[in-house]
């Protein structure tokens, strides 16, 4: 369907790229938090990320999906941004040998305290952690979309999931010590 839209752009249908606003604008925001930890740069980062696609949608080619395309340059002007306002970030130190998550706290809260939980959480995360868990798991990209939006190798993409699988479990652990 993003070709069909894709070619009505290219001539010339300037509003046949609301399409790709409505679809794409909630994950964009959700990569762009994961870098940034800021969600009002974050909706700048993504409003620039939309112009950059419509701008250059007639140079797009079609060896990747429209999806991984506009998905990269949403990760790329995050972490330009990041770069350019350099400012300092606390990196969460995973202590692995940490308890287990008590589940039963997350599943007694109702779904928006759920996802605002995990929300939380996710910004405690180094940011390729949180784009890898945001991207696998809430987007269901499989390992190979995701290393094509974001430009790691296989290996490494691996590895970044794995040890974010480990940094969510000990965020989630904080933050229900927190509430308990």
């Amino acid at each position: 369907m993003d070709d069909v839209y894709v070619e009505k752009v290219c001539q010339g249908d300037i509003e046949a790229f609301r399409y790709f606003l409505k679809k794409y604008k909630d994950m964009a925001f959700s990569l762009s938090v994961s870098i940034l930890k800021d969600e009002f740069i974050a909706e700048e980062v993504v409003q620039e990320s939309f112009i950059k696609a419509f701008n250059g949608i007639k140079s797009f080619n079609s060896k990747s999906s429209f999806r991984t395309w506009f998905y990269r340059i949403v990760l790329n002007e995050a972490f330009q941004r990041r770069k350019k306002i350099k400012r300092e970030f606390l990196e969460f130190q995973p202590d692995y040998n940490e308890e287990i998550v008590d589940e039963s706290f997350l599943l007694a809260l109702d779904k928006d305290e759920q996802i605002h939980t995990i929300n939380e959480a996710l910004k405690m995360l180094p940011d390729r952690e949180s784009v890898v868990l945001r991207l696998f798991y809430l987007e269901e990209e499989s390992i190979k979309d995701v290393c094509e939006i974001t430009g790691w190798s296989e290996s490494n993409t691996k590895v970044i999931l794995h040890r974010a699988r480990k940094s969510m479990l000990n965020a989630l652990n904080k933050l229900i010590k927190l509430n308990h």
